[in-house]
């Protein structure tokens, strides 16, 4: 016996957290009987329906995008831009797939795509450990002291960000920028870029070149590969037990 949420997450039909959402608005029956309370609990034997149909049979799909810029990290869009799943090659269309977290639209690099909800919360959830390190070309010149800052974490919108691994990779001096690597354990909302404002500094270019172990290798812009069965497990590992640690 399964929760309901987490049953019809793990069909590809949507994230956990959506089918909650649809749980409370009635929109899921079970067994002829519309389900509105969490905490349900279900077998393989039970029918279960979203909206009067039944729960997709699920062809389980891990992949990495090296995800461009200029391409949302959503399903759909409702102004017609293209988003990650349009731009899919034809054989993983129609899989149910969607992002796991989210890249903002002029980033680019790693981003994991999948049909498995129950893997996406745990890559993605609460109370995951996953690192993900970014590449940040930033406005001026920023010292070690300042770096040293950002990893000790800084405070957006009244709240502390967690600790981090921070370190300049290059200063061009001539043009006035830094390259900075920063690994974070978040992912909120415009992280890396309030992260480098809060300490007086805009970003221009922004790169995740790796979620977990998982890196880009040669995939051009655009282009997935489908993740190995070593990389899925480490993934859920690292999500778990690898907790932060900031060099001193």
């Amino acid at each position: 016996m399964e929760r309901l949420q987490k049953v019809i997450a793990n069909s590809g039909l949507c994230s956990r957290r959506k089918a909650e959402e649809w749980i409370k608005e009635g929109r899921v029956s079970v067994n002829g009987e519309v389900i509105t309370e969490m905490g349900v609990k279900v077998s393989a034997h039970d029918i279960i329906l979203v909206d009067g149909k039944p729960l997709p049979v699920l062809v389980k799909t891990y992949l990495v995008m090296n995800k461009p810029v200029g391409v949302l990290s959503s399903t759909t869009d409702d102004k017609g831009r293209k988003t990650v799943i349009s731009i899919l090659p034809k054989e993983y269309q129609g899989l149910g797939l969607y992002p796991v977290g989210r890249l903002d639209y002029d980033t680019k690099g790693v981003l994991i795509i999948t049909n498995d909800g129950e893997f996406m919360h745990t890559l993605i959830g609460p109370k995951s450990n996953l690192k993900k390190e970014y590449l940040a070309r930033i406005d001026g010149l920023i010292t070690k002291e300042e770096v040293r800052t950002l990893e000790q974490g800084v405070v957006i919108d009244g709240k502390k960000t967690r600790k981090c691994d921070a370190r300049i990779i290059d200063a061009d001096r001539k043009n006035n920028s830094t390259l900075v690597s920063i690994t974070l354990v978040e992912g909120n909302y415009h992280q890396v870029k309030n992260m480098f404002l809060a300490i007086g500094y805009n970003v221009k270019k922004l790169t995740r070149i790796k979620f977990g172990e998982v890196e880009i290798g040669n995939l051009s812009p655009g282009e997935v590969r489908e993740l190995k069965p070593h990389e899925i497990k480490r993934l859920v590992v690292l999500s778990k037990f690898n907790l932060f640690n900031v060099k001193k």
